[in-house]
């Protein structure tokens, strides 16, 4: 009788951890403060979840703390992002992370209803935060992006540069201007065509974008996706490519560079705060923490060989000036395809103002491509 319940008590087990998104692993010193982490897909998947996941584990290390993740957690559904957390809360976790925009709601949820203030929850991107126990944290990728944007328009021969883009909401809109006007200050007339596949994150969708791109006559490609299969698409058509989150090449000798995330630039000093006592949301909009290149959050790998030297000396000059604040990319006037003003001459946009962009701008064609 024992034997039977040992066994379906292994069930109701690994049922309830299949039903919280994937398996638990746990990581760092028995000792330590447990940090629970959700990711949207697997801690090897050479893109976004591989890159929060090393700035993680860094961190931890650093830290004293143990890492007990949750990977393949869908953000679509509410309820399984909900489970995930309470399942790491009920290991002991005390820090909950969300690795997706898809997490805020539920984490807020949590973290307001008074049943978990002892817990700290820490979530990328979105709106979602308090004052007491919830912190979001962002940063301006736009430099990055800008920046690459300057690599792509200099690599390309035919001034047609691709964009396979997750949704048309403000985030990744934000990078596609931004990405642009990097490409205009090296090429005034190049035109960027991008492609919504309306996913986060999905390889195939990604990859018959990066091909739609390739065959509307675009001879570099960028994406804001989680898997790499816009650069692979790129390598195996014989045309350029920058990656995007982490600083990862799988095309080779057609990879240019990639803007990218340090996210233990984030979590070190959070996990520090958290250790000491000293952690508190600041409760500023639209990001509680927002980094930068200047904090070190935000960065650029190295650029290929296919990128000409006159450009790589000017694309360093800029990212120097971005590093000491004398450059910001939404500066002067800017306007939206549609003719409308996003940035007036003599302006800069605040972080306030940039988190409003709602559109693309002069030189950018968009189409939108249905996910399953």
């Amino acid at each position: 009788m024992k034997k039977v319940l040992a066994v379906l008590l292994a069930f109701v087990m690994i049922f309830s951890l299949a039903a919280c998104g994937g398996s638990s692993e746990e990581e760092g010193s028995a000792d330590g403060t447990k940090v629970g982490c959700i990711f949207i897909g697997s801690i090897n998947d050479g893109g976004f979840s591989e890159c929060m996941n090393e700035g993680l584990e860094k961190a931890a290390k650093e830290n004293g703390m143990t890492l007990v993740k949750k990977e393949n957690v869908s953000d679509s559904d509410k309820q399984a992002s909900r489970d995930a957390a309470t399942n790491l809360i009920d290991q002991g976790c005390e820090v909950i992370v969300g690795c997706s925009f898809g997490f805020g709601e539920s984490l807020k949820e949590l973290a307001d209803s008074g049943d978990y203030d002892n817990i700290t929850f820490l979530h990328f991107s979105g709106n979602y935060q308090n004052e007491t126990n919830m912190e979001n944290f962002f940063g301006s990728m736009e430099e990055a992006r800008y920046l690459s944007g300057m690599a792509a328009a200099a690599t390309s021969k035919d001034g047609v540069l691709g964009y396979v883009a997750a949704y048309p909401y403000t985030e990744v809109q934000i990078g596609i201007n931004a990405f642009t006007l990097g490409a205009q200050a090296v090429n005034p007339d190049v035109e960027v065509k991008v492609v919504y596949i309306n996913t986060w994150g999905d390889a195939e969708l990604e990859k018959a974008a990066a091909e739609q791109l390739i065959s509307a006559g675009c001879d570099v490609l960028t994406y804001h996706a989680d898997s790499t299969a816009t650069q692979l698409a790129a390598k195996e058509a014989g045309i350029y490519t920058t990656g995007w989150n982490y600083n990862n090449n799988v095309a080779g000798d057609s990879y240019i560079t990639a803007p990218y995330w340090d996210m233990y630039a984030y979590f070190n000093p959070t996990f520090k705060a958290i250790n000491d006592g000293t952690f508190k949301p600041t409760g500023n909009q639209p990001f509680s923490s927002y980094g930068s290149m200047q904090s070190g959050l935000i960065c650029l790998d190295e650029l290929g060989d296919a990128v000409p030297e006159d450009a790589k000396t000017k694309i360093a000059e800029v990212e120097e000036q971005m590093k000491a604040g004398e450059f910001k990319v939404f500066s002067g006037e800017i306007k939206y395809n549609n003719g409308k003003t996003l940035c007036k001459d003599g302006q800069t946009l605040t972080d306030q103002e940039i988190w409003k962009i709602s559109g693309e701008v002069e030189g950018v064609t968009a189409t939108s491509n249905e996910s399953n």
